[in-house]
């Protein structure tokens, strides 16, 4: 009676990703209410620069008042306006994406698309650049969320460019190389490379040598370049974050057919911290593209409300200028927090730069190497420890023992507490395997004490 969409289980939503965030929302933690409840750390959210933003809007209360030069704006923007957006945010969107960027880019507004959030961004892209049963490539470990947001609809399918903690997870182009042909030996039709730059769930940008790779190979086979660019203002330390875009244009590939190939998703959800606003965009040089994504994305358009309150933010120059230093202060001293507070409890973090988490190393509190044994270990944390985190197999990630725990989306008192228990986890994971291998050490000098005894009765001449 319903459709093969509604009826097939194809959401990915049976990933431990997702069922975490279920565990949480039957037991959320509150410091005062639920103080033994379940911690979320699953969440890349950036809660640390609200006040900045509140106090912005006391400051500016004609704006919060949809007025305009003190007269109401209301009537203006409570009307139908088409898909295109409201010109002054769009300009006020590419300056700030420029001054992300060092202002070593220039955009154009004509060149942007507005969309309900970088999830039907990432999506109209995919409708826009390839058909059902097409594929595009995704270095691992990537976001666990692209199973649902490139593929559910679409019909696209996701082949894994499988990167190792040897060299940190980067790109390589024997990498890139490997998964092209993959995708050959299961017949899919390669359209193009989807990268976030910074990495969701690293937390490091792209380099250089990474962004060359990939424009190379974008070239040799003909497809495109995605570049999930979300989290490019999150970046608080060296090395600096240099966009897809920015190497292209260093490479003078104007005229080249690449130009039209390389497409930018960004959002202010993770940057400006305010995901609810639904605020996403797409960035091409492709006028085909441009035009078919802004038609699509009449079926999810960023109210007007919302566009005038953000055009007034981010025309306020000073403002974005202190907020973004701000930001990006407190992200480096929260992830210190992080870092410092698993290394206390002996956890190694993968050195990062940017974004609302760190990539962690739990390899050594597997019983075995196995995905197994980190599908036993995150469940431990989840349902014992009281911590959301994701594994790193939700994130396809070919190694196990490797998860993501975020930082940014809870006050630094809640993080303490995690902290906490983590280490109050670990102590006790350490104890119990001293105490095994106290017993196994007792058992072996027994043998062998035995074994010896057994030896030497057995060298004594028979009587």
């Amino acid at each position: 009676m319903l459709s093969r969409k509604a009826s097939c289980d194809s959401h990915g939503q049976d990933s431990s990703y997702f069922l975490g965030w279920q565990e949480y929302e039957k037991n959320p933690y509150h410091t005062v209410h639920n103080p033994t409840g379940i911690i979320q750390m699953g969440l890349a959210e950036n809660q640390l620069s609200f006040d900045l933003i509140e106090s912005w809007l006391r400051r500016n209360p004609d704006i919060v008042g949809l007025k305009r030069d003190g007269e109401s704006a209301f009537r203006e923007l409570a009307l139908f306006q088409d898909y295109h957006g409201l010109p002054v945010f769009k300009n006020e969107l590419v300056d700030f994406m420029a001054k992300i960027r060092g202002n070593r880019i220039i955009f154009a507004s004509n060149k942007l698309v507005l969309t309900a959030g970088a999830t039907p961004a990432n999506e109209t892209l995919m409708f826009c650049l390839a058909e059902p049963g097409e594929a595009f490539l995704l270095p691992t470990p990537y976001y666990p969320g692209f199973d649902r947001d490139l593929k559910w609809r679409t019909g696209v399918e996701i082949v894994p460019i499988h990167c190792s903690s040897s060299n940190g997870f980067r790109i390589t182009s024997s990498a890139l190389e490997r998964a092209y042909q993959q995708a050959q030996k299961l017949n899919l039709n390669v359209k193009g490379v989807l990268v976030t730059n910074p990495s969701n769930p690293l937390g490091i940008t792209m380099n250089r040598a990474e962004l060359n790779h990939l424009i190379d190979f974008a070239i040799d086979k003909n497809i495109h370049i995605v570049s999930d660019e979300i989290y490019s203002g999150t970046v608080f330390d060296s090395p600096k974050f240099v966009s897809i875009m920015e190497l292209a244009m260093e490479r003078e590939l104007y005229n080249a057919d690449i130009w039209n190939r390389i497409h930018i998703v960004y959002s202010l959800s993770k940057d400006l911290g305010v995901p609810g606003f639904r605020v996403g965009m797409i960035y091409s040089n492709n006028e085909t593209v441009v035009d078919t994504a802004t038609k699509m994305s009449s079926f999810g358009l960023v109210s007007s409300q919302t566009q005038f309150l953000l055009a007034s933010i981010l025309s306020d120059k000073k403002f974005t200028e202190k907020y973004m230093k701000e930001t990006q202060r407190r992200l480096k001293k929260r992830r210190e927090m992080l870092v410092s507070g698993l290394r206390n409890a002996g956890i190694q973090c993968l050195i990062s730069n940017a974004g609302l988490f760190c990539w962690v190393d739990m390899r050594h509190l597997l019983t075995s190497d196995t995905f197994e044994a980190e599908k036993e270990l995150w469940k431990r944390i989840v349902c014992e420890v009281g911590l959301n985190i994701s594994a790193g197999s939700s994130c396809h990630c070919s190694e196990p023992g490797w998860f993501r725990i975020c930082f940014a989306n809870m006050s630094q008192e809640t993080l303490q507490v995690a902290m906490q228990r983590m280490k109050a986890f670990t102590d006790s994971s350490n104890s119990a395997v001293s105490q095994q291998q106290f017993v196994n050490n007792t058992r072996a000098r027994s043998l062998t004490k035995w074994v010896f005894q057994l030896s030497s009765y057995e060298s004594e001449p028979h009587r």
